[in-house]
């Protein structure tokens, strides 16, 4: 499932947490195979083989309140936790174990915006329609094709006991929070149990599972049909998903000390920001996606990480030849006719009248799931589920002190969804590439669904990480990803494509990938200044060829071309554009306007034609339709803004009116300008922004949310922003705080020490004073 440029989340949920879903997707192979499977889904003549859902009435169950002794118990480990808020709002949580960092921060969490961790964990858990209605029956009912909540109770029961004490501690914190604020009423969670930490399948944020389309999935198990027709927004920009992440080696550093730049693309207010420190070794500071008990991202005092992904390929999609014998369904093994499993689901989901239910028989083979019907063979997905070792890695990960034993946490391969760049005090740097992808027959096109009869399309194990591209040390002294191909991620030092089968990457080069070459080669002298200075440098390489064809399609024009009068000032404007963004730039929002426009009429071609959009622009795109894009983009300017002669930051705005997931946006409320472009131009600073329905300044909701910059030198320093501020709260001072700083890139000090706290604590407490 892609998240669109145009929509406003991933799903028409506009929810923030399941817009993260795409930034796993692998590009426009993924898009393709989606719209294939439509296509295929038009004809779809099974629907008589699955039980019409019927609709009953039914109530939650009753929640269990807490006990005077569970009150007791988690008033003592309360006593065990120190909360010091920064002048920022930012909790730095202290512990005398691990599990009571837990109990801490996840009360912290629950304080800046306890409605992002509730509404994570409906999602997750497939619990989402209990709060939003019957529109949220399908995402829910994805959702539980993999996650079964008895299935995760026994995992949690077998799970070793320091991870247990973790879990436990995560519920305890959470539910001590809603005591201590019986003011917060929960949309459906009154009450937290240990397993649900379990429920993030990938032990991360769970992409995986929301490639799966709620369209085909709904024509699937809901007799709907699927229309054959692309959606308007197939003709619109993509914003692009993941983020940015930079290493570079002592040797190309001022001080002689890795640097590390931790930059994820994200929904805004996405993560919270936050320090967890024990007395058994924890001390990490770093961004916390809402309701987790880890950080995601972040670094201890001896290595940092940040995750990225590309286009790695780590699921696989099966054909299924199904027949029916009597009232059961059997699929092709091999030479054998295997049964295919059938369950009873029920989604809960509110109404009017109160809470009502659905009831599905879903399938799966051994590959996994039935999804779809395309072509008349059942559709299966098959994707990594270890949901105990994977919150393992996400968690231990945050202890590792050196490439060795972050390596270690590698070898769990359940960081399916991401690549991932380190850096640590001993001067390491290394690029690992995604962590869990499944061996397979090469002879197979694994980007698109394979024949689940054949045997030969199972998978063999999983590629062991010297096995991946990877990187230490590279002779360049600097590595990067943004999101493309790791085939430049270390320039002339980087891994070798030809190495390597074609699945461990199906994605490209792009206009930030040569952006990040740009920055980083041929410089020795990196400071934590100017690495801040790299990760907001303003130039937008992918205008670098389009820009002169479209100046020479206007001097080419005859003189009896209307449109050569008409563009003169504009053609003149952008011949002499320095390809830079800037708040005050006219050509950035000429250039902008006119790329959007442009795309629009060719990128479909471009697509098919397997050419990058640039160079298609170029080559094939005929000069009038550039003019003539250019043109209508300078028409739309003038008559949303008054003039194309409109600078970009009066156009491209930040703006948090409301602590609501969906933002509303509107142009008489307070925003502020923002330089910096979607990445989609080649801006390593992102900003996905658009106008939104009565609005016609674009408001961004995606790209930059947490950036910082970390040395890792006899004391780590750090420089950080967050998007907005800590507190989801309006009437907070933290609410908002960091906006001015997010929008010019003006990172501020982290104080990761205690003796940095001395001065800029504003609070410290134990939880529930």
């Amino acid at each position: 499932m892609m998240l669109r440029w145009r929509g406003s989340a991933e799903c028409a949920s506009g929810l923030i947490f399941w817009q993260r879903a795409v930034f796993f997707s692998s590009g426009a192979n993924m898009k393709k195979f989606v719209f294939v499977f439509i296509l295929g889904a038009a004809a779809c003549s099974f629907l008589s083989l699955t039980a019409a859902p019927q609709v009953v009435a039914s109530q939650s169950a009753p929640q269990k309140t807490a006990s005077s002794s569970e009150t007791a118990r988690w008033e003592r480990e309360a006593a065990n936790v120190t909360i010091i808020r920064d002048d920022w709002g930012i909790a730095h949580v202290y512990g005398k174990t691990d599990a009571d960092a837990v109990f801490g921060m996840i009360y912290a969490q629950a304080e800046d915006d306890f409605n992002r961790v509730e509404t994570n964990y409906l999602n997750a858990m497939g619990r989402l329609a209990e709060a939003e209605g019957e529109g949220k029956i399908y995402q829910d009912l994805r959702m539980k094709l993999f996650v079964y909540p008895e299935a995760l109770k026994k995992e949690y029961a077998a799970s070793p006991e320091w991870l247990k004490k973790l879990m436990n501690a995560f519920a305890e914190g959470l539910n001590f929070y809603l005591l201590k604020h019986p003011e917060v009423k929960p949309r459906v969670i009154k009450r937290f149990e240990p397993w649900m930490a379990l429920s993030f399948t990938e032990g991360s944020i769970g992409g995986d599972i929301e490639r799966v389309s709620l369209a085909q999935l709904e024509a699937f198990y809901g007799k709907v049909a699927v229309s054959a027709v692309p959606s308007a927004e197939d003709d619109e920009v993509e914003e692009p998903r993941g983020s940015n992440g930079i290493a570079i080696a002592p040797s190309n550093t001022s001080d002689h000390h890795a640097l590390l730049l931790i930059n994820p693309h994200t929904s805004f207010f996405f993560r919270s920001e936050l320090q967890m420190v024990s007395e058994e070794g924890l001390n990490v500071y770093g961004a916390v996606t809402w309701g987790q008990f880890f950080v995601y991202q972040g670094f201890n005092d001896k290595a940092g990480w940040m995750h990225t992904s590309s286009g790695v390929n780590a699921i696989s999609w099966y054909l299924e030849t199904v027949e029916k014998k009597g009232e059961k369904f059997f699929y092709k093994y091999g030479k054998e006719e295997r049964s295919i499993e059938a369950k009873e689901i029920t989604v809960q989901y509110k109404t009017a009248d109160g809470m009502a239910e659905k009831k599905f028989t879903v399938y799966r083979t051994q590959h996994g799931p039935i999804i779809a019907e395309t072509d008349g063979k059942w559709l299966s997905i098959r994707l990594m589920q270890e949901p105990v070792k994977a919150l393992t890695q996400s968690y231990t990960r945050t202890k590792a002190k050196d490439y060795k034993s972050f390596r270690q946490t590698m070898e769990l391969h359940t960081n399916s969804s991401n690549n991932t760049i380190f850096a640590d005090a001993d001067g390491d740097i290394a690029y690992f590439h995604g962590n869990f992808i499944p061996k397979r027959d090469t002879s197979f096109d694994w980007t698109k669904p394979v024949d689940g009869s054949n045997l030969a399309t199972e998978w063999h194990g999983l590629l062991s990480v010297d096995e991946t591209p990877l990187l230490l040390n590279p002779k360049s002294g600097w590595l990067y990803n943004s999101n493309n191909w790791p085939w430049s991620a270390a320039g002339p030092s980087s891994p070798k494509k030809e190495d390597f089968p074609v699945y461990v990457e199906t994605g490209g080069e792009s206009a930030r990938g040569l952006h990040a070459i740009r920055v980083l080669q041929d410089k020795k002298d990196f400071t934590v200044s100017s690495l801040i200075a790299a990760a907001y440098d303003s130039y937008l390489t992918w205008f670098e060829k389009p820009i002169p064809c479209l100046t020479k399609a206007w001097d080419d024009a005859g003189a009896d071309n209307p449109l050569k009068v008409k563009l003169a000032e504009q053609i003149g404007a952008l011949r002499g554009w320095d390809l830079r963004w800037a708040a005050t730039s006219v050509p950035t929002s000429l250039a902008v306007f006119w790329g959007e426009d442009i795309q629009k009429r060719v990128g479909a071609d471009a697509k098919k034609a397997g050419i990058y959009m640039s160079d298609y622009i170029c080559a094939k795109a005929p000069p009038d339709l550039l003019l003539q894009s250019l043109s209508d983009a300078s028409d739309k300017l003038a008559a949303d803004f008054g003039s194309w002669k409109t600078p970009w930051g009066e156009i491209n705005r930040f703006q948090r009116l409301t602590g609501d997931i969906v933002q509303p946006f509107n142009d008489a409320g307070p925003s502020i300008p923002v330089g910096f472009t979607s990445a989609v131009w080649g801006s390593l600073a992102s900003f996905g922004a658009r106008p939104y329905p009565g609005t016609k300044k674009w408001y961004g909701t995606s790209g930059n949310s947490f950036v910082a910059v970390v040395e890792f030198g006899e004391k780590v320093r750090a420089r950080a922003v967050t998007a907005g501020g800590e507190s989801g709260n309006p009437a907070s001072p933290h609410f908002n705080d960091q906006a001015r700083r997010y929008s010019t890139g003006d990172l501020r000090e982290v104080y990761f020490y205690k003796s940095q706290l001395q001065g800029h604590t504003e609070r410290e407490y134990h939880p529930g004073n």
